[in-house]
């Protein structure tokens, strides 16, 4: 863990013995650039969303057609000014059969969502408080890989930018994102709640720059 702005940062977001591609169900959130609105904006509680906004949806859409041999499902998701909120469940294929027998006690990513039993809201925690107990420098011993989550992120990161940029050439996204391997069905039905409510929390969201 470094020291960045006199605030701990973690190195890799990663759990270091997962493989992305394995058979499970994952809370992604990736974010625009320096947080800009690109996606469009809140109004009375709802999202209307901008012509970028609309090209992300319909990539998002196509995702599990244009890979039918990773036996994606996709779940709830929610676009929101700034970024966007989604489970995706990458089912049993050819590419990643396993027994799942994994130590998920620990937590695997930074993200927005409180994933305990003692949850009472909808409101996001603190992303740095989030980091401060992972492990020192954890680096995925899987690497960078085709067929698993991360080349799911990029290729709806590459064709929504292409799109993007014609419309704005300073459209961009920053470089990491957040995800959690969903661990149980207590925690997939608070989350979805959270992304479900995600806009009428935004007064609140950690996401929203005028909270800073």
């Amino acid at each position: 863990m470094s020291l960045y702005k006199n605030k701990y940062r973690v190195e890799s977001t990663r759990l270091q013995n997962w493989n992305y591609g394995w058979n499970a169900k994952y809370f992604v959130t990736i974010v625009t650039k320096n947080r800009k609105h690109f996606f469009g904006e809140i109004e009375n509680k709802k999202m209307i969303l901008s012509e970028i906004g609309e090209i992300v949806c319909n990539e998002w859409l196509k995702t599990s057609d244009i890979r039918p041999d990773m036996n994606i499902k996709l779940d709830v998701f929610c676009i929101m000014p700034n970024h966007f909120h989604s489970i995706i469940e990458i089912g049993k294929n050819k590419y990643n059969k396993r027994d799942l027998k994994c130590d998920l006690n620990r937590r695997d990513a930074m993200h927005c969502v409180s994933t305990t039993n003692n949850t009472t809201n909808n409101t996001t925690n603190n992303t740095t408080n989030n980091t401060t107990n992972e492990p020192t420098k954890s680096k995925n011993k899987f690497g960078p890989q085709s067929k698993n989550l991360a080349s799911i992120k990029r290729g709806i990161k590459s064709a929504v930018t292409i799109k993007a940029r014609k419309i704005n050439p300073n459209f961009g996204w920053q470089s990491r994102y957040y995800d959690h391997i969903i661990r149980n069905d207590g925690e997939y039905q608070r989350i979805k709640n959270y992304i479900i409510n995600n806009p009428k929390n935004w007064k609140d969201d950690i996401f929203n720059t005028e909270n800073k």
